[in-house]
Parts: structure tokens; sequence; C-alpha cells
């Protein structure tokens, strides 16, 4: 018997190894806006929504919109296509569906952005919903995403997990009542993590794996 019914999964630093098409499309945005990128950690951009990541260089509300939108285009032109699969995952997806646990995700990028990148890494059909922010700022912080998907029928009354790799996710799992994995193969650190006590901090996806199913006294 599985320990979990659903989980809902981060993208960025959970799923796939997205930085390199983040970190040049960052570089790309910060440079058409007069901002020159070299003194920035562009790095601690890798998770949070984008507009809260912007907002620390422009004042107005205009402006962030303006970086948001020579964002996601670069992304959708450039960006998107430099990316891989964790070692594993597939592995991973394909072990928990087969063990019937129903698989989400809860990531900060746009569904509308997300979809494809699932889709051309050949991940998306393993999901039961693709669950993602909006393109304005009704859907945008992890908390409100992972909402959007625990209010769906199939949800209710279920035994849920969140998996992801940085504090947003911690922090969107606590908000929504829901134990949070921590995976230490992505983009946050484990000093990130540990102040919000994860049920479990997964050096692998075959650790993870096996800590959902119930079988981690294996390692």
């Amino acid at each position: 018997m599985t320990c979990f019914d659903a989980v809902l999964f981060d993208v960025d630093g959970t799923l796939i190894h997205s930085s390199p098409g983040i970190l040049a499309t960052m570089e790309h945005t910060f440079r058409t806006v007069g901002i020159d990128p070299a003194g920035i950690d562009l790095t601690r951009y890798l998770g949070p929504p984008l507009r809260r990541s912007f907002s620390e260089h422009m004042r107005r509300e205009e402006d962030v919109e303006r970086m948001v939108r020579i964002y996601r285009d670069r992304y959708h032109e450039v960006g998107q296509h430099l990316c891989q699969v964790f070692p594993g995952v597939l592995e991973m997806l394909q072990r928990l569906q087969s063990a019937g646990v129903k698989l989400y995700t809860a990531t900060s990028k746009p569904t509308s952005v997300v979809t494809p990148i699932l889709q051309e890494q050949g991940l998306a059909d393993y999901f039961t919903f693709i669950g993602g922010a909006s393109e304005d700022k009704s859907v945008d912080t992890k908390t409100a995403v992972m909402r959007t998907v625990l209010v769906r029928p199939e949800l209710q009354g279920a035994r849920v997990l969140m998996v992801g790799d940085r504090a947003d996710d911690m922090r969107g799992a606590a908000d929504c009542n829901v134990p949070a994995a921590a995976v230490l193969y992505g983009y946050g650190s484990r000093e990130e993590l540990l102040p919000f006590e994860p049920c479990f901090m997964a050096q692998t996806c075959e650790q993870l794996t096996d800590f959902i199913l119930g079988q981690e006294a294996n390692h």
C-alpha cells in the first residue's frame, strides 16, 4: 500500500533541469530593459514567480509587467528548449503511476508555458492534471497554484504530498496544510529547506519514489 494517493510536483529543479534556459532568458530580459545582470545573482530567481523577482528591480507595476512580457516571449522562442529531464524522473513517474498514485504538477510557470515543455520532454501524459500559474496575477504564487489543484474533486479526502526543491514549494505546502518532501538534487539547498521541516529529503528520484511508496526502509 502506498503512503500517498496523489503527488503534486514542482517542475523547475524537481522534474526538469531548466536553469540554462531560465538564466539565459533572465539575462536577456535585464539587458533589454537596460539593467546589467553581471552583478545580480540570477540563480535566486530559479523557482519564485517572475513578478516577485522583477519587482526587486522595478518600482512601477507597468515596468514589471514589461519585463514579464519580454521574458515570456524570449523563453517561448529559445529558453524552454534549453532544458532536460533530471536523471531518474521518468522511471519515478512510471513507478508511481504503475502503483496507482495520481500525479499532478504545481508550478509557478503558467500552465500555457509548462504544458508544451512537459510534452516536448515526454512527461505530460503521466499527469492527471497540469497545474500552473495564470498569465495574469490572479494565480501567481505557489500557494495559489496548489489551491487550484487541491480543489479538484478526486483529491477531496486524498492523502496528498507536495514535492519541490525550493522554499516556495515548502511554504505553499504549509499554507495548504499538505506534507512536503524536498529534493536535494535541484536548485535549493539543504539550509534553505530544513527550516520548513519537510517530511522527507531525497538525494535521488529513487529515494523519493521509495518514500512515496512506503519502501524507504530499504535504503
